[in-house]
Formats: C-alpha cells, structure tokens, sequence
C-alpha cells in the first residue's frame, strides 16, 4: 500500500484545506515544532480508515470553538495495484464515498471494504479503540507508545497467522480435533476466545471482583486512616525537630565554606598563571642564552682551521717559488719556434693560391657545364607539363559523382538480391519442340524465371496466364529498384558514360595523369626551385666567373716545388702558436698563482692572528664565564619554577574545583529545598489534622465485617467454577501439544525477518517468538556469555527500538504474503542515544526498500542523514494560506 496524498479540512488546528502530496514510496520524513499538527495528520489517517463516518465519538476532530465544522479527509493510495481515492465527512453532512479502479463504494459498504483489505474491525458503538484495529494498529505507532507492541501483536493477531497460513499453507489438523472442539465448547461455556470468563463465572467473578474492590477500597480506607495518622505523627515529629535542628541554617553555612574554598581556588589557578607564563619566559632566555654558547664553541673550532689553511698557504707560496724559472725559459723557446712557422706559412699561401685558383677553374667549368645541361632538361620537362595539363583539362571526371554512381550501384545490386529473394520463382519445364511466350518472349525447354511484376504466359492452343506477384513488400522492391535504376542513369549521364566500368577508367586515367603531373612538377623543382630565369641567370653568372680566374690566374707567379704545402706550414704554425699560447697561459697562470699565494698567505695570517686575539682577549674569557653562569641560573630558575608549578597544579587537582563548585550549587539547593520543605510540611500538618477529624466517625470496622461474609459467599461458588475452567484447560492444552511442533512451522518466516532487522541493534542476538506470534524472550551475546531476559526489563528506550524492530518485521511478513503495509511513526525513537539512533536509520533505510514509512518528527536535525527530503509543515501550512 502505497499513500499518494492526504487532505484534510475544519479537522482540528487545520480550518484550512492542507494538503499533503507527492509521498514517496519509501522515507517520508514530516516534520515540524510543537502544535504544528503532526499528531492531527496522524489522527486524521486514523479516522479515515477507523471511525465509522456516521460515528458521533469523534469530537476531537472538531476545530476547538467551531461546533458547526465539518471535519473531512481524503486519501489517495494504491493497493492491490490499483488506485484507492477515500473521501469521509464527519459530524455535519456525514458522507464516505470510496473509489476502487473506477468502482465506486459509498457509506458502510466502502468502510467493510477498507476493513478487509487493511484487516481491522469496527467499534460496535462509540469511538474505535486499540482492540479493533488489527494490523493497521500494529503499524502505525503512535506518539509515545512505540515500546507496547504486546497487545498490538496480540490484537492483530488473527490477520498475522491468516498471513503466515497463505505463506505456508494451512497447517493439518491431527485426528483429534473433533475432542478439541467438544473441549473448547466446553470450555467457551466459561471462557472466552482470550481466557476470560463469561457467564455464570464471568458473573461471580466480576461479583467476587466487586467485592473485593470494595473490601479492598474499604481496607484502604481504613489502612489510609491509620496511615494519615502514622504521618500525622510523623509530620509533627519532623516539624519540632526541624524548627529546633533549622538544617537549612547547617546548609548555609556549608554554602559559605564552599564559596570560601573555591574563591581560594581561584587564587591558585590565578597564580598558577602567572608562574607559568614566568616559566615559558625562563625557557626561552634559556634557549637563547644556549645558542649564545653554541656560537662561542664555534669561534673556537673556526681558530683551529684557519691555523690549518695559514699552513697550506705557506707551502703553496714555496712551492710556486720553485716552478718560477722553469715557465720562463718555457716562454722564450715557444716565441722563436713561431716566429720561424709565421714565414713557412707566408711562402706556402702564395703556392696555395695558384692551386687554389686551378682547382676553382676546374669546378667552375663543371659547375656551368651542370647548369647547362640543366637548363635544356628543365625547357623539355615544361613543355611536357604543359601537354599533359592541356589533356586533363579536357577530360576531367567528377569524383564525388563517381562515388555516388558506386553508392548507387551498390544498393542497386543490394535491392536487386533481396528482389529475388522475395520474387515469385517461376519454373517451367516443356517437352522437345513445344514452346509458350512469356511477356512476349519465346520459352522452350527447361528454367526459371523471377516476377516481380505482373507477367503473362500465352499458352499455345489454350490461352493465356497472367500472374501478378503478391504482397506489399513485393511492391515496396520494385518501386526501390525501379527509382535505384533512375538514379544510377542520372549519375552516368552526369559522367558522361555508360558503363561503371567506363567511368572507373577515366577516373584511373585522370589519377595516372595526376600523378605525371606531380612527377612532371618534382622533377622541375628538383633541377630548378625557383624556376628557369635564375637557372639562366646562374648559367651567365658562371661564364663570367670563369673569365675571371682565369685573368687572376695569369697575374700569379710561376709555382717554386721546394716551398711547403699551405696545409703544412699552417699546421707547423698552429703547433708553434699553441705552445706559445700554454708557455703565455702558464706564465700568466703562474703569476696568478704567486699573486692570490700571497694575498691567501696573507689574509690567512691576518685571520688567524685576529680570532687568536680574539680567544686571548679578557673581554671574551669574562664573557664566556658570565655566560655559563647565567646559563646555570636559568637552568636552575626552570627548575624551580617547573616544580612549583608542578606542585600547585597538584594541588589545584587535588582540590577538585569542579566537586567544589558543585558543592556550591547543591548546597545552595539543599537550603532552599530544606526551609520549603519545612513550610510545606506545616501546611500539610494543619491538613492532615481538619481530615482524620472528619474521617474518624464513620464506623470503617462495622462496614468492614459485613462485607468480607458476602465476598466469602461468592469466592466459593467462584472457585467450583474456576477450578472446572482450568481442568478445561489443562485437557486442551495437552490435546493441542500435538499440533504445536506444527505451530511452530508458522514461526519460521517471522523469526527470519526478526533476525534481519536484530542483528544490525544487537549481532548475534536473537528473539523467541511465541505461540501467539509475540515476541518474548531476548538472548544476546556479554563479556559475560550469553544473558537472556524478557523484553519488559530493557529500558524504555531499547524496548522503543525492539518494538519498532517487531513492527517492521511484520510489515515484512504481511507483504510477503501479498498483504497491503503502511508504517506510520509519530516522534518515535526519540529516548534513542545516538549510536543506537543511527543503526535504527540503518533499519529503517532499508525497511523503505520494501514499504512506504510516514516519519513524523519534531527534531529534523536527528534526521538529516536519513537520505530524504524533509517535508516542513510550517513551511506547508504557509504555501497553502
């Protein structure tokens, strides 16, 4: 059952129409504050399906002050798998009209109808109670009432094991069922279907209860009597005890002593302050003056390696003393030996410039021979290009109309094969000599022929046969083929062929042109990039090149073959440069070397003898001595202020401040408790006098002993009956035994979908499921080992999230046995901790996979990750204004 929309209207605080649509099919989460009418949409479901509509018990719906209203709701759901749409009017123009797929039901027949497909049951006369309401009673849980699921079980109970017999089908009756049935008549003569009495035994039981009720008012009376008197006594007993003892006094004064100590707590925690912040002080020039200590111990190794590198320095500058000479004499040789190489080299460039010269007219004259021979080949490829450019030009083909031809001639072929697959296949097979004309054209012999359009046969000597293929696709072909066929002609004529074949040769004409073109064009940019008037210009550029080596050739002198080649006395030169190049580089180097030795030997002196005075010096020995000394004090400050603070905060914990604090609040309580508590009781005390005054002559006792010979009557008579109920029972309990191991068979399917929702609250637990289908006894798993224990000595909070776990494992089972669930929850879950408020999200996440869940609630902030959209009712109500 699925609830799509609820209005309601003149239904308490609603004087105004408001209307609830689009529920979801799973989580609805409604809420709203205090008053704003959650409990009054829940009421109005309620009345809808419950109340009869002609029903005048049902005056809370009434808007307060308004008797003229006319409360109304309306309900559209799906059930069944068809649409519902309930309208009921209470209390002024009474009306219940119920529409069912079209059907329409009005008045008490549309009220039967919701009755059974909901399984609940009308009040006979007056307001509906729990007693009725069957399974919608179990589901929908009111406000605070989460945690009493036994009667709920208990009165649905019926429609429960209706459902378990459709699961598993009914359970075999044993042979002795007919003594069963005596035994229950019997036994119904006493008793009802729910063991209580009925009858002459309902009657003296109800008799003896009368009785008992009055001897036990009458006792009370009497006990009550002596009680006022006992706390009469008791009253004035405490009242001079407390007026001489005046406790309140007492509790002051602890109150004063109270305030006293936590003020000099306050002054602990203020000096504690003011130590600890000294403290981090102290740690900080502590940590400077470290690192002032740090920093000396480093000027002292610094001495040590300057004293080190003012040794090196000495040895380098000996060292190059040494080498002086020798990079000298080293210098002189290397600037004769090029002196000498600079003249070879002189002589041999004007032997190498005559080679030169030779060696140039050479590559002149091949160079204009290659331009030449160039040119003429460039002049014939031109022309070439020129000629095969004309011929394209005169027969260009259009390429993408040769590919629409292939298109064409593709589905022509495609629609030519699926033609003849569907076309009617004529066979024919004649004698020798006989012939038959089929569509003018002469047959003889044996074939086949495809018709896909109406042919004729002419029989010789007996007439004609015309066939006409059948059907639509048929005719759908041949239009295809038919237009297929235009189009291909199109395309050809567009080409100006008549063949495929014909236009695929031209086009592969057309590319092997294209491509002599591209050969044509490469071969002229390879021989002339840029084209042929620069290869001409070149061609001129070269003879008057060569003219001109060959005039510089006749200036030179006659060639002398003692004189080195170029190569040669260019190297020797090169050689001699570069040694003189290293003797120049390693003189300079060397005096560079002498230069820094001496300012390194220098600066290293001057350095070293700068950190010895340094070290030496009073000023820095008195320093380094205060510093350890201050040092040493403010580590010992540290100390001391670490261990007072230390000290203090112990004794500041020791002292509880909180505990004391709380002391002030309770015995400035415990005062003001106590001296009210004195005045109240001396009101109570004049009370008590003015009412035994009044009870004391009414003769209790007398009373008492006439009545106790009539209730002792009536419990014997009682008692022969009871004791035959029992009996009854006891023989009904033994005969039905028997059929309990198949009872138990019932059990199964609701244990299964208990155990579902219990192990996500407690794993591992589990929940024993009685006769009646009510859940029991609770077993889960302590430290300790199992422990087990009726669902009635949890707390209210666990037995509010075991009910609720009960509740959803019979929607469970009702919608497993095709029964229409709705669950209604107002405020419920709200003595719920928050771990166990999110495994119960948890649950009811996943009940919403299989039911429609109305979540009504005043704290949405306990709801936020339940995955759903809240609907506001404030929010609502506004809307609807």
């Amino acid at each position: 059952m699925k609830l799509q929309r609820l209005r309601v209207e003149q239904l308490r605080q609603f004087r105004q129409p408001l209307i609830l649509a689009d529920l979801e099919p799973g989580l609805n989460l409604i809420h709203g504050p205090n008053e704003s009418g959650k409990s009054s949409l829940v009421r109005a479901i309620r009345a809808a399906f419950f109340e009869r509509h002609r029903s005048s018990s049902v005056d809370d719906l009434r808007p307060w002050g308004d008797s003229s209203a006319a409360p109304s709701v309306e309900l559209d759901f799906v059930a069944q798998g068809q649409p519902w749409l309930l309208k009921k009017r209470f209390l002024q123009k009474k009306r219940c009209d119920l529409e069912v797929g079209g059907e329409l039901f009005s008045g008490e027949e549309a009220e039967d109808k919701l009755a059974d497909l909901l399984g609940f049951q009308f009040a006979p006369r007056g307001a509906s109670q729990d007693k009725h309401w069957g399974i919608p009673g179990l589901l929908w849980v009111e406000q605070g009432s989460g945690q009493n699921v036994h009667d709920a079980v208990a009165y649905a109970g019926d429609h429960l094991k209706s459902a378990l017999n459709s699961l598993l089908g009914e359970v075999a009756s044993s042979g002795g069922d007919d003594v069963i049935q005596q035994v229950k008549a019997q036994r119904a003569e006493l008793l009802t279907s729910t063991d209580k009495p009925r009858g002459d035994y309902a009657r003296l039981g109800d008799e003896q209860q009368s009785l008992e009720a009055e001897l036990e008012a009458l006792d009370d009376r009497i006990s009550q009597y002596q009680s006022l008197v006992d706390r009469l006594g008791e009253l004035r007993q405490r009242h001079r005890q407390n007026e001489q003892d005046r406790p309140w006094e007492a509790a002051r004064r602890k109150l004063q002593d109270a305030e006293r100590l936590f003020r000099e707590i306050e002054q602990w925690q203020q000096e504690q302050q003011r130590e600890q912040q000294a403290l981090a002080d102290c740690q900080r020039n502590l940590q400077l003056l470290r690192q002032q200590q740090q920093q000396a111990d480093a000027a002292a190794n610094k001495l040590e390696r300057r004293a080190q590198y003012l040794k090196i320095c000495q040895d380098t500058e000996t060292t190059l003393k040494t080498r002086e000479g020798q990079v000298i004499d080293a210098q002189t040789r290397a600037k004769h030996g090029y002196e000498k190489a600079r003249e070879q080299v002189r002589l041999a460039q004007a032997q190498a410039q005559r080679t030169r010269l030779e060696s140039e007219l050479r590559q002149v004259k091949q160079q204009l021979e290659a331009v030449e021979q160039n040119l003429g080949k460039v002049r014939g490829y031109l022309d070439e290009l020129q000629r095969v450019r004309t011929q394209q030009q005169a027969n260009l083909v259009d390429l993408q109309a040769l590919e629409s031809l292939r298109t064409t001639q593709r589905q022509l072929e495609e629609e030519q094969i699926r033609s003849r697959a569907i076309a009617t296949r004529l066979h024919y097979q004649l004698d020798n000599g006989k012939t038959l004309t089929m569509d003018g054209e002469p047959v003889d012999g044996e074939g086949d022929r495809l018709l896909l359009a109406e042919s004729t046969v002419i029989l010789p000597g007996l007439g004609q046969l015309t066939i006409t293929p059948g059907g639509d696709d048929l005719a759908k072909v041949q239009r295809r083929l038919e237009r297929l066929q235009d189009d291909y002609q199109t395309h050809l004529k567009a080409l100006k062929v008549t063949t495929l074949e014909q236009a695929e040769q031209r086009a592969a004409e057309q590319a092997q042109r294209n491509q002599t073109i591209e050969r044509l064009e490469a071969l002229v940019a390879s021989i002339a990039p840029r084209g042929v008037d620069p290869l001409a210009a070149q061609q001129q550029e070269l003879a008057t090149r060569l003219q001109h080596l060959k005039d510089e050739q006749q200036a030179l002198p006659e060639t002398n073959p003692e004189t080195m080649s170029l190569i040669s006395a260019e190297a020797a030169l090169e050689a001699a440069e570069q040694q003189l190049r290293e003797a120049d580089e390693q003189l300079q180097e060397h005096s560079k070397q002498q230069f820094a030795a001496a300012q390194n030997l220098a600066t290293a002196k001057r350095e070293w003898q700068q950190l010895q005075d340094e070290q030496e010096s009073p000023e820095r020995q008195a320093t380094q001595k205060a510093l350890q000394q201050s040092v040493m004090e403010a580590g010992e400050r540290e100390s001391r202020l670490t261990q007072s603070v230390s000290q203090r905060q112990n004794q500041i914990d020791e002292a509880r401040p909180e505990l004391i604090q709380q002391d002030v609040e309770r015995y400035r309580a415990s005062a003001e408790q106590l001296e009210k508590g004195h005045h109240k009781d001396a009101l109570e005390l004049a009370g008590l006098q003015s009412k035994l005054e009044t009870q004391g002559a009414e003769g209790l006792e007398e009373q008492r002993e006439e009545l106790t010979a009539r209730l002792e009557h009536t419990r014997r008579r009682y008692q022969e009956l009871h004791r035959r109920a029992q009996a009854l029972t006891l023989l009904l309990g033994l005969l039905q035994n028997k059929r309990q191991a198949l009872t138990r068979r019932l059990q199964a399917p609701l244990q299964k979908h208990l155990n579902h929702y219990l192990g996500v609250l407690f794993p591992k637990a589990s929940l024993d499921v009685d006769d009646n289908l009510i859940p029991g006894q609770l077993t889960r798993s302590a430290q300790q080992g199992d422990e087990r224990g009726d669902l009635q000595e949890l707390s209210f909070g666990a037995r509010e999230q075991m009910g609720l776990i009960s509740r959803l494992a019979y929607a469970d089972l009702l919608q497993e046995a095709g029964r229409p669930t709705l669950i209604i929850l107002d405020d419920t879950l709200v003595h719920s901790d928050r771990q166990r408020l999110d495994q119960m999200k948890r649950i009811l996440f996943d009940a919403a996979r299989r039911h429609q869940i109305l979540l009504f609630t005043c704290h949405p902030e306990n709801w936020r990750d339940l995955g759903v959209e809240p609907i506001d009712l404030e929010a609502l109500k506004t809307d609807m204004a």
